[in-house]
């Protein structure tokens, strides 16, 4: 797991044709809107999260975002555990994000 900040992440994700945003809020969260093209899967839903994560193609590298940043590091530990190896946690969260949003 890398931990990458905003413009980090940001370049990274530009550059990387094999990439997948994950968004791990909540519902409540996402209503306020997600980053474009994420996949929202949330950490708080333990068994549905697991059985959605290994369901995920595991030789795409995966940018990860929580609300602060906390919980897309979780995830991307047990993501990692799960034979994910690359999985990108972004820093600050989507709190910190100034790029696009859709709702």
């Amino acid at each position: 797991m890398a931990d990458l900040t905003q413009q980090e992440w940001q370049e990274a994700l530009q550059q990387d044709e094999n990439a997948v945003i994950l968004d791990v809020r909540t519902e409540e969260e996402t209503d306020e809107g997600i980053i474009p093209n994420a996949i929202v899967i949330d950490i708080y839903q333990p068994q549905e999260f697991m059985s959605k994560v290994e369901a995920l193609d595991k030789t795409k590298t995966f940018y990860v975002y929580c609300r602060s940043g906390g919980r897309s590091a979780q995830a991307c530990a047990i993501m990692n555990q799960l034979g994910i190896e690359k999985a990108h946690n972004l820093l600050g969260g989507f709190n910190e994000w100034t790029g696009d949003v859709t709702k």
